[in-house]
């Protein structure tokens, strides 16, 4: 049987629960850090939230107009849980899926895009609500909270779409190989720590179009640290947070020069 997305996520948490996966600071150097377990807690209200709120159901497509963020990677997580395509759009949100989830600047775009069901999300590094909430939108953070810690594995399909972007549809056995190919290629183990340095307006396509920067994390059990570039003249500050964190391995344009970690591209 080959893999699918969701059935490594099983795998990874099931190992060791209590290892960090994610750790993730915005513009003002907040920092908030998620082992295995905890994401996958949100992973799996989320998933319900999906199923019993929404109606989702196997084939079904969900929109993601995010930036990369651990909010975001939960999403990603829990519509392949449930069997749904993650359908991505660099130019705003995708047009009639389902559900489709934004960030607070793109939900008037989400509630133009035809979706059953709009998503929107403060995006804040504790999982505060919305400042404000338009009419037909579900507020993520005080939604999903209401929902159980426990998502029953569904019998998904790897041979069935996961995921829609730049054009092309792949499968859930595409996108595990994409993550697996992609470990291999960067070496990656769970000795590794993997920064991502992406602006926090970036699409979520900044993890590769097809992900496999998060499932190459899945796959090799390598921590993910989610950062915005340094400032101008702020680059031996972040510098020692990448010290501080351990960083083993950085991805990502910036910062140029001789650094103290592997780059991969």
């Amino acid at each position: 049987m080959s893999d699918s997305p969701a059935r490594l996520w099983r795998a990874l948490v099931s190992a060791d629960p209590s290892r960090p996966f994610v750790t993730s600071y915005d513009e003002l150097g907040d920092r908030i850090e998620l082992s295995r377990a905890t994401l996958d807690n949100w992973v799996s209200k989320t998933s319900n939230m999906l199923v019993d709120g929404f109606g989702t159901q196997p084939g079904d497509r969900v929109a993601l107009a995010l930036p990369p963020h651990w909010q975001s990677l939960a999403w990603i997580l829990s519509s392949w849980s449930v069997g749904a395509a993650v359908v991505l759009s660099d130019e705003g949100v995708a047009p009639d899926t389902e559900v489709a989830v934004a960030a607070s600047g793109r939900l008037e775009a989400a509630l133009d895009s035809g979706a059953e069901e709009v998503v929107g999300t403060s995006l804040d590094p504790l999982g505060l609500p919305l400042r404000e909430v338009p009419p037909m939108v579900t507020d993520y953070t005080v939604e999903v909270r209401g929902h159980g810690d426990h998502f029953p594995a569904y019998p998904v399909d790897a041979a069935e779409p996961a995921l829609e972007s730049a054009g092309r549809t792949l499968t859930g056995a595409d996108v595990a190989a994409a993550g697996r190919a992609l470990a291999k290629e960067w070496d990656l183990g769970e000795q590794d720590r993997l920064a991502v340095v992406v602006a926090p307006d970036a699409p979520l396509t900044a993890l590769r179009e097809d992900l496999s920067v998060l499932t190459a994390a899945v796959v090799s059990g390598a921590p993910l640290v989610l950062t915005p570039p340094p400032a101008e003249g702020d680059l031996q500050r972040f510098l020692d947070r990448m010290g501080t964190e351990r960083v083993s391995v950085l991805y990502g344009p910036e910062p140029a020069g001789d650094l103290p970690f592997r780059r991969v591209v």
